[in-house]
Formats: C-alpha cells, structure tokens, sequence
C-alpha cells in the first residue's frame, strides 16, 4: 500500500472504531507452522517496539518500521517482510496497544498463512513473504531466536525480481482493504441512523453548489427574497419566484430556521430528487447551503393542482382534468415501479402537485418520501406525517407505510377533480353524508353519478363514460383495505383503456372514513356483471334492490346504528 487517505467527522475515535479490524490473508501455508510463526512473532515485537520508542529524548516515535526475518533458511522464498504503522496523532501507549491487538488478530485469524494484513481505524500491518516496500527502509537485524536468521545480501538481487509483481499485488489488497472500511462504516453510520428516519437508503450525497447558483446570484434572483416574490409557505419554509441574469425562472425553496422540517428532511429531498428523473416530478436544479439552506427547481407558472380546485376550476375542463389525473397516475408508476428506487410519496395531495405552463402536472416534496431497496414493499413508522384527508387509514392509525398508501391519496385526488369539492368539504344538504367520499359513495349505490359531477363540468359538457370510469377508479383507489386497492400500474391501465375495467375483478365496496349522519344501507359488494350501462356505453353500478331495502323496527322505533371511526 502506497498511500492512505482518512477523513471523519470527530477528532476522537470511537470505542466501535478502535476495536475494528478488517484482516486479509493468503491463502498458502507454511510448511513448517511453528517456525513460522515463531519468526512472525519476533519480528512483529520488534518492529512495535521500533515503531513506538523514540531515538531521542527530544524525538517523536517514528510511528512506522519495517523489517524481515528468515523463517526457513532451505527455502527459496523463507524469508518474511514486515510492516507496522500508527497514525501519527496516537500517542506511544495507544499504538502499541492497537498494533499488540493486529498482531493477535492475524495470528488467530491467518495462523501460518505465507501473508496478510490487519487494518484498523488507527493502526496498519502487513506481512507477506516477498518484499513490498523499500529495501533500504529495512531496521537493523533482528535478534530472532533460533533457527531464525536474517536474509543475506544474496538475495537482495531474487527480492528486486519478485518486486514487479509485489507491487500490483500490493495495490489490489489496498483497494480491498480500503472497500471494506467504507462498507463497514456505511453498515455502522446505518445503524447510528433513527429507525424512523426518512430515507431507508443510505446515500451519501454530494451537495453540489454551482457557481451560478450561489447565494449572491439567488438572492440578486429573488430581489432578496422579497415578499412579492414568495409564491407560498409550507412546513418546509417558503417558496420564491427567481430570475437569474439569463432571463430563466426558478423556484428557491428555503428552509426557515423555525421550520417544522429539519436538515434530515432536506436531505432526503435531494436524494432522492437528484436520482429521480420523470416528466411528472419537479426537476431538481441545484442547492446552496451557504448561510442559508437553499434548494432550487424549475419554475412552474401554474402553481399548484391546489389553486385550481380551490378557486380557479373554470379554468380546467374535463379534457385538462382527465389528463391531469392521468399524469399523475403516471408519476406514482415511475415512483413505485419504474425507477431506480421504489419511493412512496407518502403526501400526495394537490397543493405538492404543480402545473407546468402547459398545465401538465408535476409531483414535488420529497421531504417525507421512504424510498426502498430491493424486495422490500412496506414499512411500519412510529410516527405518521402527512396531511389529514389524504392519509390511508392503516397509514394514519397504525403507521404502515406501502404503495397503497399513495394510491389511497390518489383516489382521493380523482375524486376532487371529478366532484370539484375538497374532501374536507361538509355536505350539509344531503342525508345520508357528511364526508365527500360518503357522499359519493352513497351517489354510486344509487346510481346518481350526475348528482355528484361538477356543476361546471355540467355547462360545459362531458363524456359520460369516462367520468363515471374515473369515479369508480377513485373509489377503488380509496377502499379501507390495502389489498382492495389496485396498483399504480392497474390504474395507469385503466385509465388508457377503459375496456380493462371490465377485466378488473373488484367492484367498490364501502370506502374509507365515510361519515353518515344517520342510517344507511348495509355495504355489500356489488357483483361486476350486474352493473347496468350508461347511454354512452359507460359502466354504471347500482346497489340490487334485494341487497339495499332499509330496515325499520315493527313498533316503528328508530334503530342506532353504531360503527367504528
């Protein structure tokens, strides 16, 4: 090994890091153990006594020594090379006992092996039976107890021959040594990690700053982040429209020192925003953190999905919903199933959905977001985050996380864009509601999906079919069970063909967190080849009459019907 480069966060090693020792050995044995290894051991006790004892009383320990000793004098390669070394900020004490703990670990790992290495945090050793070092840097000989000798001069000339090969060997084991201390410290900075944090990947990210994209060009971009120019506030911090000196817009999204969400939250964001490239997701442009942690994406004009359904739903009919909801669904596949990672949004909501300047539409925060390796699906969380209204049930009351989760939140979006009401919105003028996916809900058992359509949606006309596909669609989005629910690829399918419904074999039941103001009818699952047609050729599932009569008491008492939260 030729060199070695060593960073930390601390200048104080930890307990973990001073008993850490990787060993590598080779994989021949000496013919004659207990010379062998007696030779090892006299020449290891020397060369720890060298590394540790100053010359002089006013010299430092060298804290590096090498050395060779012959272990079998008849043998073409009987001779044994040695070297020891200690990080320089140790002090005499603590290198020798991390190199006595290298010299036991090779012993009892490598007994008799013709070479091997011990690495630790603090310390280094190797011994291989041909020279990798510099000749001239040998000690003086060693006073090896017998049949020990030291190699002559003779063969100074068969160690130089050997050496064009040593040197590549060398390298390869320092490239193996050097691997294994970053997988091993990547496992312990895993474990150190909060069992809730955001992110199950362990990603080291390299916040790249861009000369363009500095403090002094954000806040020249934001008239320093003025208030005209904010565009909104969230848990983050807030949001402000840029314009750098070409004339580009940006969006700066800057985390307030108050702010509910904290450095771990910003980091997960870029994470997984700089591995995740979708015309549906918010592109990530850069991220400053001078003075201030500053993240930077591209500028949508439209705003949030959020705007548009609060006070602008004029401006979108039902062409541009239908598209919006497609898109959307498009953006969860890549996220579940298509990408790099398996990432759950895990707040999915309108106002995190941006529209572009052709208002298609785009997912942003990825603050909260799990991202998952491999075969792994779910995860259960001791503390759920996300907004009220889009959570699944097993999300808010238990903390299972899972793709169902987002898709739950995509239902309830679909619902919104077809009905143009929030899901928090009270439904005081019908009876048997008081939630919007109650109402409509108890719309679809009674076949009057007009009832539950925009009013605006109305004015202007809209396929039949396709509405009322897209209302079965958020009802199976947001059924109470998980299993219930269909994947983001099933939705993606049946929103391109309507034809597929057909073939999906799960009709809506009851969905979750539907509130009645009284009595309502018992919840049976209605059998797919009973749905009657619309005029256009659409599906439309009503209740059968048998399933569906209310039931009264004789003495015409009324009857409470109690049911869970």
């Amino acid at each position: 090994m030729f060199c070695f480069v060593s960073y930390a966060d601390t200048n104080v090693s930890t307990a973990t890091e001073e008993e850490f020792r990787q060993s590598f050995q080779n994989n021949a044995v000496a013919a004659d153990q207990v010379a062998f290894e007696r030779s090892y051991n006299a020449l290891m006790n020397n060369l720890t006594a060298r590394v540790v004892n100053s010359s002089g009383t006013s010299s430092p320990a060298p804290m590096f020594a090498t050395g060779s000793a012959v272990y079998d004098p008849g043998a073409p390669n009987g001779t044994m090379y040695g070297l020891l070394q200690c990080m320089r900020d140790e002090t005499a004490a603590e290198c020798a006992r991390c190199l006595q703990d290298s010299v036991q670990q090779l012993t009892s790992c490598c007994r008799g092996r013709l070479g091997g290495v011990v690495f630790g945090y603090n310390c280094y050793l190797r011994m291989e039976i041909y020279p990798y070092y510099n000749l001239a840097l040998d000690g003086p000989p060693l006073l090896a107890p017998a049949p020990t000798i030291f190699a002559s001069e003779g063969r100074d000339k068969k160690r130089i021959a050997t050496l064009a090969v040593a040197i590549p060997v060398g390298t390869v084991v320092a490239a193996i040594v050097m691997v294994g201390v970053f997988l091993y410290r990547r496992e312990v900075d895993r474990k150190k990690t909060p069992p809730d944090n955001y992110s199950s990947i362990d990603e080291d990210i390299g916040y790249v700053e861009p000369e363009q994209l500095n403090l002094l060009v954000l806040r020249a971009a934001t008239n320093n982040f003025s208030e005209e120019n904010k565009l909104g506030e969230g848990g983050f911090g807030e949001v402000f429209k840029g314009t750098l000196h070409n004339g580009d817009q940006i969006a700066v999204k800057k985390l307030s020192r108050g702010s509910s969400q904290g450095f771990q939250e910003l980091k997960n964001e870029l994470v997984l925003a700089a591995k995740l490239k979708h015309r549906n997701l918010v592109q990530l442009l850069g991220v400053s953190l001078q003075q201030e942690k500053l993240v930077i994406y591209e500028y949508l004009p439209n705003r949030s999905l959020d705007t548009f359904l609060s006070v602008k739903r004029q401006k979108l009919d039902w062409s541009r919903r239908f598209a919006i909801i497609c898109d959307i669904a498009r953006g969860l596949l890549y996220l579940h199933e298509e990408s790099c990672l398996k990432v759950i949004h895990r707040d999915l909501k309108p106002s995190n959905v941006l529209l572009d300047a052709d208002m298609n539409p785009k997912i942003s925060d990825f603050g909260i977001a799990r991202a998952f390796g491999g075969d792994q699906s779910r995860h259960i969380t001791r503390r759920p985050v996300g907004t009220l209204g889009y959570m699944s049930p097993e999300y808010a009351y238990w903390g299972h996380v899972s793709t169902k989760s987002d898709i739950f939140s995509f239902g309830v979006i679909v619902l919104e864009m077809v009905t143009g009401r929030r899901n928090n919105s009270v439904y005081s003028d019908t009876s048997d509601s008081v939630s919007m996916l109650g109402h409509v809900w108890g719309k679809w058992r009674a076949g009057s999906m007009a009832d539950v359509v925009d009013p605006l949606l109305a004015e202007s006309g809209y396929p039949e079919s396709e509405v009322l596909n897209c209302i079965e669609i958020g009802l199976l989005c947001v059924q109470e069970n998980p299993v219930d629910r269909p994947d983001a690829s099933t939705v993606v399918l049946m929103l391109s063909s309507p034809t597929s419904m057909s073939n999906y074999h799960r009709a809506p039941s009851r969905p979750a967190f539907t509130f009645s103001s009284g009595f309502t009818e018992s919840d049976q699952i209605i059998q797919q080849d009973s749905r009657p047609k619309t005029s256009d050729g659409g599906v439309l599932l009503i209740t059968d009459k048998k399933s569906s009569m209310t039931t009264v008491s004789q003495n015409e008492m009324t009857i409470s019907v109690l049911r869970p939260r």
